[in-house]
């Protein structure tokens, strides 16, 4: 299969200090190239997420200096693992622990350019040491260095006459990830308004293309209308769509949103709300949704959408489906026919933005988006969907902590009648029938059992 036209860099304008969408700023500086991970998608730091980097910055090296445009890069890992991007490098890695219930942030050798003269505590000096274990001459990236330190496990700044690096503190040696020469930085700090002024010329083509694609397929059926998620990507499809000239809207409302996301939608006006079936009889049917059996997304969503438009006839529908979001979303065409309901032909304009544009074109058109981002979710689906990650299961337990409790209760009387510990609810393992090989090994390490047989729900 063809792999599609995916953006696998990042271009970043070293004058002004701010991620591009295309090569080139509009100073008329040529952007530099940062490589990132799959699956390639880019999203800003908001209020929230920004705060936590500069919390644990503050904690562990006493210093919370961080710009106010920063990136997260997803990557792989046993729950949300980020790599930050910030001053136009890598400039660390975000990841929580669901087995700690904690984040942690590792610095990467170039935060240090920034970071360095402000940093005040989370330092490991090995130059004694270093020599005294031979390692006086040698290169010391990827060494163990024991030490005597006071310093709680974790990421720490290596500091060896005049070098500095990077490194973790286990059992009381410091594993040296690098270590160098640091040449101190002090880059401008513009705001994410800068960032979209420098960017509005390709915003633009955006818009233009997109709104296009929009009119070339909305006659491709009788009639065309927008599926209205309350999230940021269906939020920018309605702004097109509208300005395409497509007026139908429809919303399906699960029975499990947040509070944030009802109240949002009824904010925008949306015409048509449907209501999906009573989830808390579909569980006692079907059991779990999981995430290898996710039966809840039929029977909440589109099922319901399916016999709503069945009193309308064939359509063509926006979408806000992106490539980024996930490897299955990867080959996403422009146009395809539901399958679930071949009476829909879906349709996805955005199909090849990341969450940066997404943002940076909800900014510049000054459109209202769900608050849940700024309050430090990726995603704004259900709020017990089993696609949920742990940290974000955690910040539903600060923010609604009635909403998280009932799912809680429940899933702990379940666990109780499978025979299974408080331990495999609190790992998150109750997400998959059969929990992939990361989540088996971090079930190893905490002493729980995980069935190799399906487990039924």
């Amino acid at each position: 299969m063809r792999e599609p036209a995916v953006k696998k860099t990042l271009y970043w304008c070293r004058e002004c200090n701010l991620p591009l969408i295309g090569k080139t700023c509009r100073c008329g500086a040529a952007g530099v190239e940062i490589p990132i991970q799959k699956p390639y998608d880019l999203r800003p730091a908001l209020a929230h997420d920004h705060e936590l980097l500069r919390s644990l910055l503050l904690e562990r090296y006493g210093t919370d200096r961080l710009p106010q445009v920063v990136l997260f890069n997803k990557s792989s890992g046993v729950d949300r693992t980020e790599v930050v991007i910030a001053n136009g490098v890598e400039f660390g890695r975000l990841s929580y622990d669901p087995a700690g219930h904690a984040y942690t942030l590792d610095l990467s050798q170039d935060a240090l350019r920034f970071l360095a003269p402000f940093i005040t505590r989370g330092v490991v000096d090995i130059t004694a040491e270093a020599e005294e274990q031979g390692f006086g001459n040698r290169r010391l990236g990827g060494k163990k260095v024991m030490v005597r330190t006071n310093l709680s496990d974790g990421p720490v700044v290596v500091r060896m006459k005049d070098l500095l690096g990077v490194g973790q503190l286990h059992d009381g040696g410091v594993r040296v990830r690098q270590i160098g020469k640091v040449q101190p930085e002090s880059p401008p700090d513009p705001s994410w308004g800068e960032a979209v002024r420098v960017n509005v010329p390709l915003l633009k083509d955006l818009e233009r293309t997109a709104v296009r694609f929009i009119r070339q397929h909305m006659d491709d059926r009788p009639a065309a209308n927008v599926s209205f998620s309350g999230g940021k990507d269906s939020t920018v499809c309605l702004e097109l769509a509208r300005r395409a000239g497509v007026k139908d809207v429809f919303s399906v409302d699960t029975g499990l949103e947040f509070p944030e996301t009802v109240e949002f939608v009824r904010q925008s006006g949306i015409p048509v709300i449907i209501h999906g079936n009573d989830f808390w009889k579909e569980v006692e049917k079907n059991g779990l949704p999981r995430k290898d059996n996710r039966w809840c997304c039929e029977r909440l969503k589109l099922q319901p959408v399916k016999e709503y438009l069945s009193r309308k006839g064939p359509c063509v529908t926006v979408q806000g489906n992106r490539w980024y979001e996930s490897f299955s979303r990867s080959t996403l065409p422009g146009v395809i026919v539901n399958p679930f309901n071949p009476l829909q032909l879906n349709i996805s304009p955005i199909r090849n933005w990341r969450a940066l544009e997404v943002f940076l074109y909800l900014w510049w058109r000054k459109v209202p988006y769900n608050p849940l981002y700024e309050m430090g979710y990726e995603r704004v689906g259900c709020y017990l969907c089993p696609a949920m990650l742990e940290s974000e299961a955690a910040r539903t337990r600060e923010i609604h902590p009635d909403l998280a409790g009932h799912w809680e209760e429940y899933l702990v009387s379940w666990a109780k009648k499978k025979g299974l510990s408080r331990r495999y609810i609190d790992l998150g393992l109750w997400r998959w029938e059969n929990p992939p090989p990361k989540m088996c090994e971090l079930a190893g390490r905490c002493g729980v059992s995980v069935s190799k047989k399906r487990q039924k729900s």
